[in-house]
C-alpha cells in the first residue's frame, strides 16, 4: 500500500505583472485568455501564464 505524505512547495521568485485589457498569452498549455486585472507570471525557466487576482493574492507576496 502507498502511504501518502504531506508536502509543501518550494518558494520560488517570480515576475509578474498585471494586465489592463483582454490579451492572449502563450503558455506551455497553448494560447490563453488573460482578463483585464489577471497578473501574467512568468516562471524560473521562462514559461509565461495568467493568474486571475484572487488567487494571485493568495499565492504571491511582493517582495523588494
Amino acid at each position: 500500500m502507498v502511504s501518502k505524505k504531506k508536502f509543501i512547495k518550494k518558494p520560488v521568485v517570480v515576475e509578474a505583472y498585471q494586465v489592463t485589457e483582454e490579451m492572449d498569452i502563450k503558455t506551455l498549455e497553448g494560447t490563453m485568455k488573460a482578463s483585464p486585472g489577471d497578473w501574467i507570471v512568468t516562471g524560473v525557466h521562462g514559461e509565461k501564464y495568467p493568474v486571475k487576482p484572487d488567487i494571485f493574492e493568495k499565492t504571491y507576496k511582493l517582495i523588494d
